[in-house]
């Protein structure tokens, strides 16, 4: 029953974080020496350090931080530069000093820087960096939820091993009373005051008792096996807990479950993180509206280029050029003979440097985009991103429902708790004062071994039970010390 009331607690603490920390991670890693005495700190410490849910969330959170940083970027111009060439024409061309048409063969290359800038985009760029920086809130959020479950678990790991030393404690007490009853009841049989039955009852009281010392050890063992677990370290080796002083429900809990959901609202990550969730949802719907307006952007682009073709012409001397012509003169045709002075040209390759000099060219412009129509597309988009608002609103709604709904389970099973610790603390003082009548009466041969060892037997699963409800109400305040934002030391 004990075992059965301890697998169920660490299954529903173990429940709420959905662990998954036996696996074990590359890299730097917190480690436990055998036979070390850690503390409740050390050990959520640990925890934190090796537990790969937490590593997974801070790489999310990194992403996060990529994305905001891409988005605050997208404000800045863009430029692209466009190189073509070196490339080779052939074929049939025009000769631009001649005008003639020529088999050329022409190498070339073209050289360009393009920028735009957006103006104006309707909030679209200011939004999207407002919701990227909500999402990247919610993702720092998330790690933080991590890191509480974590460590709630580790504190019930760490409570487990503390409530099955006291077991076990509980457990050789009760062998060692068993024992020093058998010898005391052996001494009286030989003297012939008792039967020989009562000690054949006490011998198998014994032998009952070391079992359960037995059981007992290896729930202790178990328990340790599940706390290395949980720091992610090698299970396989043996470790020793500090104890911690522990309150004993001797009162009544220091706030309501209102209360208790009150600050939990205000103060648990995953509330948080939903809530921003849909505060960067409302966000997308502004930047998905701003696709519906125009956009103004400024263009920019320098070019040059090179052409093995280019020529320039080159004026050198003159030369005299003799020419003969027919001119009438008294109305008779006379030739006459005159010399002309045409200039001397050459051709020679425009160099590569000079060309990229002279042929450089920029442009600049405004241009201006208008949303007519896109086959409805935009509009969808406005109520898609609405409708991913009202899903995350609702799922707001559902993490807060159900956050109130564990914490008024929390709190009725803390009430429930304390009243068996009330209870059984009540039959324990009972149960000894009927024990120590019962072995009185068996020493003086007034009562058999049966009804000593029920006596006996009682006493110790009421004492078992009273350290149980003692632990389990611990359990479950700080279940609700942890859905306060309270400290889980003690």
């Amino acid at each position: 029953m004990q075992l059965s009331m301890r697998n169920s607690l660490f299954a529903f603490f173990a429940g709420l974080a959905s662990l998954s920390a036996s696996a074990q991670v590359t890299g730097a890693q917190a480690t436990v020496q055998p036979g070390e005495r850690i503390t409740l700190q050390q050990a959520i410490d640990i925890a934190w350090a090796n537990n790969l849910q937490i590593k997974q969330g801070q790489t999310q959170v990194e992403n996060a931080r990529i994305t905001l940083n891409q988005s605050r970027y997208n404000r800045l111009p863009n430029a692209n530069a466009n190189i073509t060439g070196p490339g080779v024409s052939f074929g049939r061309g025009i000769d631009p000093f001649t005008n003639a048409a020529i088999n050329q063969q022409i190498t070339f290359n073209n050289f360009g820087v393009t920028s735009t800038t957006t103006l104006f985009a309707a909030g679209q760029l200011q939004n999207t960096i407002a919701q990227n920086e909500l999402a990247l809130q919610a993702t720092q959020q998330d790690v933080e939820n991590t890191r509480q479950q974590v460590a709630l678990n580790v504190v019930l790991g760490y409570l487990q091993i503390l409530n099955n030393e006291d077991q076990l404690t509980i457990a050789r007490n009760q062998v060692e009373v068993s024992r020093l009853q058998f010898q005391r009841t052996e001494r009286l049989v030989q003297a012939g005051s008792l039967p020989q039955a009562n000690l054949f009852d006490l011998r198998a009281q014994v032998a009952n008792d070391e079992l359960a010392v037995v059981n007992a050890e290896n729930n202790l063992q178990i328990s340790k096996v599940n706390l290395l677990q949980l720091l992610n370290v090698n299970a396989n080796q043996d470790i020793q807990v500090d104890r911690v002083s522990v309150n004993t429900p001797n009162g009544s809990y220091d706030a309501t479950p209102d209360q208790v959901y009150a600050a939990a609202v205000g103060s648990q990550p995953v509330v948080k993180a939903a809530d921003l969730r849909v505060q960067s949802a409302a966000r997308g719907v502004d930047v998905v509206r701003g696709t519906l307006y125009p956009s103004l952007f400024f263009n920019s682009n320098l070019s040059t280029n090179y052409s093995s073709a280019a020529q320039r012409a080159i004026l050198g001397g003159t030369t005299d050029v003799t020419q003969t012509a027919t001119v009438i003169f008294n109305g008779t045709p006379t030739p006459i003979t005159f010399v002309t002075q045409q200039p001397t040209v050459t051709r020679e390759k425009i160099p590569y440097f000079s060309q990229l000099t002279n042929n450089y060219n920029v442009n600049l412009s405004l241009s201006l985009r208008i949303p007519i129509f896109n086959n409805y597309q935009a509009r969808l988009r406005v109520a898609s991103a609405r409708l991913n608002q009202d899903n995350l609103r609702y799922q707001s709604d559902l993490t807060k429902l159900q956050l109130r709904q564990t914490i008024e389970q929390a709190y009725t099973n803390m009430i429930a708790a304390q009243k068996r610790y009330t209870a059984t603390t009540v039959q324990v003082e009972s149960l000894e004062q009927a024990f120590r009548a019962a072995e009185s009466r068996f020493n003086n041969g007034a009562i058999n071994s049966v009804d000593y060892n029920l006596a006996k037997t009682n006493l110790d699963r009421a004492r078992a039970n009273q350290v149980q409800a003692k632990y389990d109400y611990i359990f479950r305040t700080k279940i609700l010390d942890f859905y306060q934002n309270k400290p889980l030391s003690f």
